[in-house]
């Protein structure tokens, strides 16, 4: 029996990337993850470029920026991955970018030294509230139908941004929205890709996401579809940006500024720390990570490490890092483990040497994976008792204002609120759901400030 034992022994998958990521266990291999890793990265790789096209309106120089950018996801990534296994990837959120150049640089007046200090400082906030189990009883405080409502509202958006990105769906002043012209190259290839992507996956063709991706990235080569403009670029620039944080420029403003640094630091941490619930949900949704408890594994993992990335980018010279709603390409792709992360994140810093070239993948091949992810995300809307309006109303809202404010927040804010009023005109709102109550509040109160604005 002992030679079975052996032999037994000997049969079952070992090595480091088994032992570390539990392949085996989350019903995995090395060559899935890898492919899942890739996937993710492609569909992510946009930022390289639109994160130092924002930030340079900031003033920030954008060769820095690229190489900053790559940098801290790729190291949030891994940090990630090898943290808390979780095959979520992160970089420069989109939005807080934004929020960044605009609103605290140029309507501010805030130098964007000053302004990554900010970002810094959040930072801390998180990691803060981190240690004292503050946003875990956030995430306890949802409850189960919403965070099925967050994965299918994430699954809208993700694909409202694929037919976006490919100019299927463009905006429209009497409507909003509208359809784009489909003959257009950009459009017609993201329909091909579209069509490449849904076959494969229809005939379980393992990696069918990148497959698509690299196959239609291809045949808009061929065809002339992309257009390739290299800006200069050299990778020491990325000291222009690292360590300029101006800490004592935060703690000398004053005046207008000074209400302005607890408008800044409300920002970050309110938007980033929904953002990245929502999306930590959607995605562990997505993957099958969620115990039937309601729980997340490793959890508290999961959040450091997200505190963490966010300072790590301040230091190298970016706006808030957070967790990426793309990540759920990879999952789609097969990806369980942190292993897709890791990949993910060494793809971004070998992406540090060639940055620009990030341009050679356009949208619209980016785009059909996204939309097919989104399409296969609303799945968990399924565990949502829609003929109960106390549950239909809030997950409904959730579902539809993340797609239509571009918000996982916002989706978020509306649901839990909604959920709370309801059950307060109801009468069943107990003495354990003061922390309901009390995000409710947060966000009417939110929603009063941004209003005012």
């Amino acid at each position: 029996m002992a030679d079975d034992g052996v032999r037994a022994t000997d049969t079952a998958p070992s090595g480091f990337l088994e032992r570390r990521f539990e392949l085996t266990a989350r019903g995995t291999d090395s060559r899935t993850e890898i492919l899942a890793g890739a996937t993710t990265f492609l569909t992510m790789a946009y930022i390289i470029l639109v994160n130092p096209a924002i930030l340079g309106q900031a003033g920030m120089p954008v060769a820095a920026v690229a190489a900053a950018t790559c940098l801290a996801a790729g190291l949030a990534s891994i940090m990630m991955g090898f943290a808390a296994n979780m095959p979520l990837a992160l970089a420069p959120g989109m939005g807080l970018n934004a929020y960044f150049s605009f609103s605290v640089v140029q309507a501010m007046g805030i130098p964007w030294q000053i302004a990554l200090a900010c970002v810094f400082i959040s930072g801390i906030a998180f990691l803060l509230l981190t240690f004292a189990g503050i946003r875990q009883m956030i995430i306890a405080a949802i409850p189960q139908h919403l965070f099925a409502a967050v994965a299918g509202g994430i699954g809208l958006f993700i694909g409202f941004i694929g037919l976006k990105n490919a100019g299927i769906v463009v905006s429209d002043p009497a409507t909003s929205v509208g359809l784009g012209n489909l003959r257009e190259p950009a459009a017609a290839l993201a329909l091909f890709g579209l069509a490449l992507v849904g076959a494969l996956s229809v005939w379980k063709v393992r990696g069918a996401i990148l497959i698509g991706i690299l196959a239609t990235t291809l045949v808009g080569w061929g065809l002339g579809l992309v257009t390739f403009t290299p800006e200069p670029y050299d990778l020491t620039a990325i000291s222009q940006t690292a360590f300029q944080l101006d800490f004592a420029g935060v703690f000398g403003l004053s005046g207008s500024h000074g209400l302005g640094l607890f408008e800044i630091l409300f920002v970050f941490l309110f938007v980033d720390l929904f953002d990245n619930i929502g999306t930590l949900v959607g995605v562990a949704k997505r993957a099958g990570l969620i115990g039937p408890d309601g729980r997340i594994p490793k959890l508290n993992r999961i959040l450091f490490t997200d505190s963490i990335a966010t300072m790590l980018g301040a230091l190298a010279g970016t706006s808030t890092v957070t967790s990426y709603v793309e990540s759920a390409a990879g999952v789609q792709a097969g990806g369980r483990t942190g292993l897709t992360a890791v990949v993910t994140g060494i793809l971004f810093l070998l992406a540090m040497f060639v940055a620009p070239y990030a341009q050679l993948v356009p949208l619209a091949a980016t785009a059909p994976a996204l939309i097919i992810v989104g399409a296969l995300m609303m799945a968990p809307l399924v565990d949502v008792p829609w003929d109960d309006p106390e549950a239909a109303l809030p997950a409904f809202l959730t579902v539809v204002m993340i797609p239509l404010t571009f918000s996982i927040a916002n989706g978020l804010a509306f649901g839990i609120t909604a959920y709370a009023l309801l059950k307060l005109l109801r009468g069943k709102i107990t003495k354990t759901d003061w922390l309901l109550l009390l995000l409710a509040l947060l966000f009417v109160a939110r929603f009063i400030w941004l209003s005012g604005g």
